[in-house]
């Protein structure tokens, strides 16, 4: 188990697919810093309660909403002109800099809220992650199979 959520993050996100996934989510909605703070807690045996989750979401949503979302959307619109436009190019590169530390930032604050939250050995899988993941489609349900299996492996 890591003991932080960043390198919890950046570990699992390093696995095959995870990425993949994790895009997959994003795309239908969900905020995926939220989704690898529930895995995170997940495997720290962290029992799921409704008042967690909404102290979670309402941690994530303003930082989300304000800098991570605003700093992507740039990103994304710049992505055609930027294939033909070195100078372009290196501000998105820096731009995708500053929507990771953002989401640094961001996990780092989910961490701070939940690090007093017990955890236990029992068996408490899935859980923060089925409820954090949007089940609008089978798609995103695919993804977070995807995620979570990934995860335990």
């Amino acid at each position: 188990m890591t003991a932080d959520l960043w390198s919890f993050a950046t570990t699992l996100y390093a696995k095959p697919g995870v990425e993949a996934a994790c895009l997959t989510l994003q795309d239908a909605g969900a905020d995926v810093c939220l989704l690898l703070a529930g895995l995170w807690l997940d495997s720290r045996g962290v029992a799921h309660n409704p008042e967690r989750e909404g102290q979670l979401r309402q941690a994530a949503q303003p930082w989300q909403q304000a800098v991570v979302e605003p700093l992507r959307t740039l990103r994304r619109a710049w992505r055609q002109t930027a294939q033909t436009d070195p100078a372009l190019a290196a501000l998105r590169q820096r731009l995708q800099q500053l929507e990771l530390d953002a989401e640094r930032e961001q996990l780092a604050r989910l961490q701070t809220l939940s690090e007093g939250w017990p955890g236990s050995t029992e068996g408490n899988a899935r859980t923060w992650l089925k409820e954090l993941t949007p089940g609008g489609t089978i798609t995103a349900r695919n993804a977070s199979d995807h995620l979570h299996a990934s995860k335990a492996h």
